[in-house]
């Protein structure tokens, strides 16, 4: 802090050691304004520890605090979130163009983590894949790394099974529904808004979501209303008959897929990842 003193100035003849009159005022004035400017300094700093002091034992409870399960997810019996995979498709080239590399985006995400939670642990790997490989990038990253679902999709199908047992069939692998042992006529996109609610099983979906999610890429004139979806559900549970009731209506929100006895999931190989977040 600078203290700045407007004091006429004062001039005076001294004798022997006497400090002339003008001096020895302007120095007692300094001298209670130096006082006062410490102690403005003091305070300001027990502030700032006390501050910081509350800053530390607010981030130290919420550490100790246990962690609230996330709303609206359901998770496999007997099984618990140990982290998470995010996988990235960005070649070097495109990278470039965005002025950056590979080894800059991974260090930047690493120290983003460390500084949101500095005891997660990190693991990164490049995926390789033969020059000129089609497809999406991330759809190539994920076939790269083993990711169950994406290697699903590369495994041949295996021989059709006869139905034969009452209850519905979702074959995610082969996208088709049986129901009481008999095909059902379900167009695709019936099918994959079946199959975006089977892989989210226990979790309501908002009508939102379901058309960002099943209408990508399409434009706003393209892309369908929140009511739109409400017909397409009443299309798919008239196709399910009597087994209509798996597709449940969460007023106000969305639907959600529940899990009955007469219902089974065939995934083929691997089981898929959807992606929760």
């Amino acid at each position: 802090m600078t203290t700045v003193l407007d004091a006429p100035v004062r001039t005076a003849t001294t004798t022997g050691n006497a400090a002339p009159a003008g001096l020895r005022e302007y120095a007692a004035l300094t001298a209670a304004t130096q006082g006062r400017t410490a102690q403005d300094l003091a305070a300001a700093r027990a502030a700032a520890a006390q501050q910081a002091a509350a800053q530390r034992a607010a981030a130290q409870a919420a550490q100790q605090a246990p962690a609230a399960p996330a709303a609206g997810r359901s998770l496999p019996a007997g099984t618990a979130p140990r982290g998470f995979a995010l996988y990235v498709g960005l070649d070097e080239v495109k990278a470039a163009a965005s002025g950056v590399s590979l080894g800059v985006i991974v260090e930047a995400l690493r120290r983003t983590i460390a500084e949101l939670a500095p005891a997660a642990e990190t693991y990164a790997t490049v995926a390789l894949a033969p020059a000129g490989a089609g497809g999406r990038d991330v759809d190539v990253v994920r076939l790269a790394l083993h990711e169950p679902s994406a290697v699903a999709r590369t495994q041949p199908d295996p021989e059709p099974e006869i139905e034969d047992a009452p209850g519905v069939v979702v074959d995610i692998s082969r996208k088709r529904v049986v129901i009481d042992g008999e095909s059902a006529a379900f167009t695709f996109k019936e099918f994959e808004l079946l199959q975006y609610l089977v892989l989210r099983e226990g979790r309501t979906i908002e009508r939102t979501e379901l058309v960002s999610s099943l209408w990508q890429g399409a434009s706003d004139e393209d892309a369908p209303g929140e009511r739109t979806i409400d017909v397409h559900v009443r299309r798919l549970r008239a196709k399910l008959g009597r087994y209509e009731d798996i597709v449940r209506t969460v007023r106000g929100v969305g639907y959600r897929f529940d899990r009955h006895a007469d219902v089974v999931i065939r995934y083929g190989h691997g089981t898929p990842s959807p992606d929760r977040f």
